[in-house]
């Protein structure tokens, strides 16, 4: 006799509320109620994390500074403090802790617990949830929104549903038809070019991409059409990996146009070295190594690199570095589609976690 299949995984995601901006709302009084970005609002600024007051505006993560300033004449920058967000976020992680080791964080305001089995032996994992969202509230102040559901995916699509503070719970009787009501754009794993091309071929929402067979995948997005496939069923069996070791932190822009001037090249090399020093700044993962990659037209990739005797820790080396990487390229044989910068042989606290891409 076959034996019967294992119970379904009970997986939440917690993701907090405007971290960055929370923090800072929640130690200054004067700037709550108030449209703020985390972030520099200078020509090379970018904004880490925006307020909910900012947001009705357009203000976005990873927006250029100067951007969201024209949306919000109001806007308030306030300068970083990661020591600080890193203390909030160990306060958090030790609330998980009191549940499960099972713990994969994604970056120092996020994070997958798996609670099919857990500490307090609470069965449900909605209560599960519950409880760490009031004790988080409780002991930093701040609010943290809660997905609950069977598998990594829905969860995290279901954490984002009733945000700011919000618990959205799929079960797995729910999960298709969760699926096949969301956009396509929001499914994480399909990047904004990605979607555009769906779009295209008419695909708007999970639904959409359900009726499209595996060939038909296939042969418009590659190696990643068994993801899709299995997404638009509401299917993902990746487990919840604990904390590992991280070598690198990027972040790479693919282009819907390919690039060949020479200004617009160094420009998007130093937005990228933004982002990825905000990313950096994030995670504490500082580099010896600064690596540039090119992925051209013909999809050739080429990456070229300089190490230091030291980790790079200013902002200014790394988009120097970033560009004189770049222009010892020039001219480039063909367009660029994809530009990318990243940090390799990482001293310190670097978290495991998706790479940041930033498609165009």
């Amino acid at each position: 006799m076959e034996s019967p299949p294992p119970p379904p995984r009970k997986i939440i995601h917690i993701d907090m509320d405007a971290f960055y901006a929370s923090v800072e709302q929640r130690d200054d009084p004067a700037l709550r109620g108030k449209a703020i970005a985390v972030g520099g609002g200078g020509p090379r600024g970018v904004v880490a994390t925006a307020s909910y007051e900012a947001r009705p505006f357009g203000v976005r993560s990873a927006m250029p500074g100067a951007r969201a300033r024209r949306l919000c004449p109001d806007l308030i920058f306030v300068k970083p403090r990661f020591d600080a967000y890193r203390a909030v976020s160990a306060q958090v992680r030790e609330i998980f802790s009191r549940f499960t080791d099972i713990v994969q964080p994604l970056s120092l305001d996020e994070a997958y617990l798996d609670v099919t089995e857990n500490k307090a032996d609470i069965a449900s994992a909605t209560r599960v949830a519950e409880e760490i969202r009031r004790l988080i509230r409780e002991e930093t102040g701040l609010t943290a929104s809660a997905g609950v559901s069977y598998n990594k995916l829905i969860a995290k699509l279901a954490s984002d549903q009733n945000k700011p503070d919000g618990l959205c719970v799929v079960r797995p009787q729910e999960g298709e038809a969760f699926i096949a009501r969301m956009p396509v754009r929001r499914i994480h794993g399909v990047g904004p070019v990605t979607a555009r091309r769906m779009q295209a071929l008419g695909i708007e929402t999970g639904a959409d991409l359900r009726a499209r067979d595996l060939a038909f995948l296939q042969a418009h997005f590659g190696s990643a059409a068994s993801f899709y496939y299995r997404a638009a069923r509401g299917q993902d069996d990746r487990p919840v990996r604990e904390r590992q070791a991280r070598k690198s932190v990027s972040v790479e822009d693919t282009f819907f146009d390919d690039l060949t001037a020479e200004q617009r090249l160094v420009e998007e090399v130093e937005r990228i070295a933004a982002n990825l020093w905000t990313r950096i700044e994030k995670s504490g993962g500082y580099g010896r190594t600064v690596v540039l990659k090119v992925k051209f037209a013909d999809f050739r990739i080429i990456t070229r690199s300089r190490s230091f005797p030291a980790p790079v820790r200013s902002a200014e080396l790394l988009a120097e570095t970033g560009r004189a990487l770049l222009r010892a390229q020039l001219p480039l044989r063909m367009g660029a589609r994809l530009l990318g910068l990243g940090v390799h042989n990482l001293e310190g606290d670097a978290e495991e976690g998706d790479q940041l891409a930033l498609a165009l």
